[in-house]
């Protein structure tokens, strides 16, 4: 049975008053919320926009489903089962111009970390999928495994995972003659890594699976290379990423955009969540917030 969300307490959205606040909301403006998740930003989102409209996306149609009982009460939203990388032609599709905001949480959210059937987790024992979108993603976790030669497996841990011992896993992977799954994973891992250093040596080579299954970085980049145009001017980008690849992609190109004078940067530094934050909601320890808006 595939576990399912008990109280929303436990599915805090990361950084929420901080999204809020640097989305700088206008009760008439329009607002993305490019991953959707359970829908706790949108929510917050939505009561301060009375008269304007709200678009979530997600590329995991469980969460769309979860997240649409959620924001039930509301009648100014439209979901889609999409990425947001699509945003342009989604908008097209609602003859939307621009919108006012944009919103990207780029991290697994908490019920997908909790579904014991889709192998995003090494705490329960499943199938290697870890595919965000079951209807249109090909290749699973353990298919890529099995695909990928010694070399570019290795590469996906290093980069991916930033993981020192991403050689060494590969090689033990690829010349074991065990069924590929989550336990099988985890035991090639205790059998190169220190016991103190195993749990974080999981998060580092699922987290590099996660983001090669589901080319996560580039549909970051293909999103980044046009959102400009769909922004009215003064409408922010809020990002949260929670990966040092991530994060450089998002600072390099806010970058580049502020030196054509294209966008403003809000903040020199990204935002941390606060100690409070931290102690309440685990899943924002490594998280940091961009934000930048457009000029003209």
């Amino acid at each position: 049975m595939n576990s399912q969300p008990s109280t929303q307490s436990r599915h805090l959205p990361v950084m929420l008053m901080e999204s809020l606040e640097n989305l700088n909301i206008k009760n008439n403006g329009i607002y993305v919320d490019g991953t959707l998740g359970l829908g706790g930003h949108s929510e917050e989102i939505l009561k301060q926009i009375d008269s304007g409209f709200l678009l979530g996306i997600d590329r995991d149609s469980e969460s769309i489903d979860l997240a649409n009982k959620r924001l039930s009460g509301y009648n100014n939203y439209k979901l889609f089962h999409d990425s947001y990388q699509n945003l342009k032609n989604i908008l097209i599709e609602l003859d939307i111009k621009a919108v006012d905001g944009i919103l990207l949480d780029l991290g697994l959210s908490s019920f997908q970390l909790e579904n014991n059937q889709r192998g995003f987790s090494h705490k329960h024992s499943s199938d290697l999928d870890m595919r965000f979108d079951k209807e249109i993603d090909s290749n699973t976790a353990d298919e890529i495994i099995k695909k990928y030669d010694l070399k570019n497996l290795t590469r996906i841990f290093r980069e991916f995972g930033e993981e020192r011992n991403a050689y060494r896993i590969a090689k033990m992977i690829k010349e074991s003659d065990f069924e590929i799954n989550v336990l099988s994973i985890t035991s090639i891992i205790d059998k190169v890594t220190p016991y103190r250093f195993r749990i974080k040596t999981y998060s580092r080579i699922f987290q590099a699976l996660r983001i090669e299954t589901n080319k996560e970085l580039e549909h970051l980049e293909s999103f980044l290379s046009d959102f400009t145009d769909l922004l009215n001017p003064g409408g922010r980008l809020v990002v949260i990423s929670y990966h040092s690849i991530e994060d450089r992609i998002v600072k390099h190109k806010l970058k580049d955009l502020k030196n054509e004078k294209a966008m403003k940067l809000i903040f020199k530094k990204p935002l941390i969540p606060t100690n409070e934050e931290i102690q309440t909601n685990k899943r924002s320890r490594s998280a940091k917030m961009r934000v930048g808006e457009k000029i003209g």
